[in-house]
């Protein structure tokens, strides 16, 4: 299949997809009050149990998937930009570079109203693909499947051998994300922002390694790229057909992990045993299914062009992730308006759909009036300084 060209720098189904993403984080980030978790008292038992349909529904949906989807299209976005830079006989390897600076700063400033923030380990892992942008597309997948295998998660489970029932202690994540719980309720807004990028970030990073993201994110770039060498995201039958064998594959995938993921208890070993395998079962799990909302995504895309609906909160990604930062922090924290006390899933996921509306709209109008967000501009404009864009 021939790789893209420079006039395919940018195809719908991928602003399409990537708003989709921006959706669906939006709507996790909701019912988690981001980060603030707190089950208001006093709800009908009826209520608690749409509640708890509703944020397993949703967890089972996106949980892990959505930012798994923004990591393959970040790598998509290498490749393009790659791409186009080599055509006119350029290496865009030092300007990525400078790009990824300047992404860990706007990740630095989103990170103090939500630690949770991706942006700066993205600007961190995105370092990976320098190395790999030449390499032959075999190396990289290899490189992409040993870093999926989850080798640290591995080194984990041979050590614990010898002694399986092992007690573990509590992740160190757990401690950091207890201590935030406290000024993100009950602390000033610059609590909340210095909390955020002490405390806060510690343990976001220690998370994401417990978790084996740290792992999984720059793997899943490599895959993008190279989703970009081969130019699957073009409308073409071969590439309808492509995505209808994928879609089958990730589901036949996705039922075992998940089975495996749901039920530890069944596999009869100690906690020091279980641990490591839960990271990698539920990392291969993540990563099914989210190809299957990938590949069904593409498909219902080019079938039919109502996902388009979503294309402008992606060609705005940037500016509508760190806004709903910066709103939905002031929502339900404690120096807002503190709603993480009277919200279930319910209620916070109608507030999620709300502000995902208001938003695209906001995308709509302003993209009548410019060709980029405003976010978007400015990390353009200080991208190619000194240079034509």
């Amino acid at each position: 299949m021939e790789p893209m060209n420079a006039n395919s720098s940018r195809l719908d189904v991928i602003d399409a997809l990537r708003g989709f993403a921006i959706v669906s984080i939006m709507l996790l980030h909701n019912i988690e009050h981001f980060d603030l978790y707190f089950s208001p008292g006093g709800l009908p038992e009826w209520l608690k149990l749409v509640d708890k349909m509703l944020w397993d529904s949703m967890f089972f949906l996106f949980g892990g998937k959505s930012y798994a989807i923004f990591a393959l299209l970040f790598g998509m976005t290498f490749y393009i930009q790659w791409h186009n830079r080599e055509a006119r006989g350029e290496d865009f390897r030092p300007r990525f570079a400078w790009r990824l600076t300047l992404l860990l700063a706007f990740g630095l400033v989103n990170s103090m109203f939500y630690h949770g923030d991706i942006l700066s380990i993205y600007a961190v892992l995105g370092l990976a693909l320098i190395p790999v942008a030449r390499l032959r597309s075999g190396t990289v997948l290899a490189i992409a499947v040993i870093l999926l295998l989850q080798p640290y998660a591995w080194l984990e489970f041979f050590q614990a051998l010898p002694n399986p029932d092992e007690k573990l202690a509590d992740p160190a994540s757990w401690a950091y994300f207890g201590r935030a719980n406290d000024y993100m309720a009950h602390g000033s807004a610059t609590d909340v922002w210095w909390g955020n990028l002490t405390n806060g970030k510690v343990g976001v990073i220690r998370w994401s390694w417990e978790n084996g993201r740290i792992f999984q994110i720059p793997a899943l770039f490599m895959l993008g790229m190279l989703a970009g060498r081969k130019g699957v995201f073009k409308t073409t039958p071969e590439n309808k057909r492509y995505w209808s064998r994928t879609l089958l594959v990730a589901v036949l995938a996705f039922i075992p992990f998940y089975l495996l993921k749901s039920y530890p208890e069944a596999w009869h070993v100690g906690q020091a045993v279980q641990r490591p395998l839960l990271v990698i079962i539920t990392s291969w799990s993540n990563l099914a299914f989210m190809v299957v909302l990938v590949s069904g995504f593409a498909l219902l895309f080019y079938s039919w062009r109502w996902l388009e609906f979503f294309s402008p909160l992606g060609k705005m990604s940037l500016t509508s992730y760190v806004v709903q930062s910066i709103v939905g922090t002031s929502i339900y924290y404690g120096f807002g308006l503190g709603m993480y006390q009277s919200t279930g899933a319910s209620f916070a996921l109608a507030i999620g759909i709300m502000l995902a509306l208001v938003q695209r709209q906001f995308s709509v109008w302003w993209l009548k009036r410019h060709k980029q967000g405003p976010l978007e501009t400015l990390w353009h404009r200080a991208t190619w300084a000194g240079s034509p864009a």
